[in-house]
């Protein structure tokens, strides 16, 4: 499978009153074709930064971004519309993220007026068949979104997402907040696409379950830095940083013989406003050494495609 999405040592910085805010400090990634990289992380961990940053709603600070091998870190207002063509993305929020004075028709409609010179006849047409795609009924042809529930304004937001015929959709927790049967109805659709139209997703999202569910891998965040990568099979059944492993053991477990250990984190959360040198999970970390304070972990393969950003990921893990 060929690269789609590529990242190098990307960052993206806010300046605040009090110095500049390391939203995301130097993440490295490659997406291939048709597959689905989650991103988890606790709330403020600059995942929903990160993928801002791809598609340019945020402009990044360093670093270079790929789409197909081409360079698109800077881009003109010509070459902004050629990307978004290809990438697009689904908010968080259903609700925010749809004008509320239009109805489903127009808020499908309005990619494609703006992307193609295409009769009424043709949108109107073509809004039906995203309609048909997504699962909303076309009774909802006039509908406005304050008469919807959050799974159907949400299918809205898919379909907004798949006018322009895409090849690669940032979902943004997509499924936060909807209702957990919901949840599987978008989560199975977005499968679905992806299997039909060979989309490839970042998938971000603070819920475990839905990322084992559908990503192929899974890159861990802390404080704007990725601490953990690989396969999502083998980061749910090896974790290695101890991050991670925090974090993983808050998900619930379906057995009552099969009792994981809950780890609680202690300690003060570092800043990421003029973070100092050193592993910015360290105060958090009871494995945490002096050289934990003083360098930065560099991201290394620990296994075969799995990376870590650990100093000590071989002692913690033997």
């Amino acid at each position: 499978m060929s690269v789609l999405v590529e990242a190098k040592e990307l960052k993206k910085y806010f300046d605040t009153k009090s110095g500049q805010l390391h939203a995301v400090d130097g993440i490295n990634f490659q997406i291939e074709e048709g597959r689905t990289l989650g991103v988890v992380g606790e709330s403020g961990c600059g995942k929903s930064t990160l993928g801002r940053t791809i598609l340019h709603l945020l402009e990044s600070t360093d670093g270079q971004l790929f789409f197909e091998g081409k360079d698109v870190t800077k881009l003109d207002k010509e070459g902004l519309k050629a990307l978004r063509r290809q990438a697009q993305m689904i908010f968080q929020d259903p609700y925010s993220s749809l004008n509320p004075r239009m109805t489903v028709s127009q808020l499908i409609a309005e990619p494609l007026k703006i992307e193609k010179q295409l009769s009424k006849a043709d949108v109107e047409k073509k809004v039906l068949e995203l309609m048909d795609t997504v699962g909303l009924a076309r009774r909802l042809f006039h509908t406005y979104p304050h008469e919807l529930d959050g799974g159907r304004r949400q299918r809205i937001g898919v379909a907004k997402a798949l006018a322009v015929n895409p090849k690669f959709i940032v979902c943004d927790e997509p499924v936060s907040a909807l209702d957990v049967s919901i949840q599987a109805q978008i989560l199975n659709l977005l499968k679905d696409l992806q299997e039909e139209r060979g989309l490839t997703y970042m998938f971000i999202t603070h819920d475990l379950s839905v990322v084992k569910y559908i990503s192929h891998d899974i890159m861990v965040m802390y404080l704007g830095q990725m601490v953990e990568k690989g396969p999502a099979k083998e980061i749910f059944d090896t974790t290695i940083h101890p991050y991670t492993k925090a974090l993983f053991s808050a998900l619930p477990q379906p057995s009552i013989h099969n009792r994981q250990e809950r780890i609680l984190l202690k300690g003060e959360l570092s800043s990421p406003i003029n973070p100092k040198p050193g592993c910015r999970f360290a105060k958090r970390c009871i494995y945490a050494k002096d050289i934990c304070f003083a360098e930065s972990p560099a991201l290394e393969e620990y296994e075969p495609n799995h990376m870590v950003a650990c100093h000590f990921a071989h002692e913690i893990n033997k």
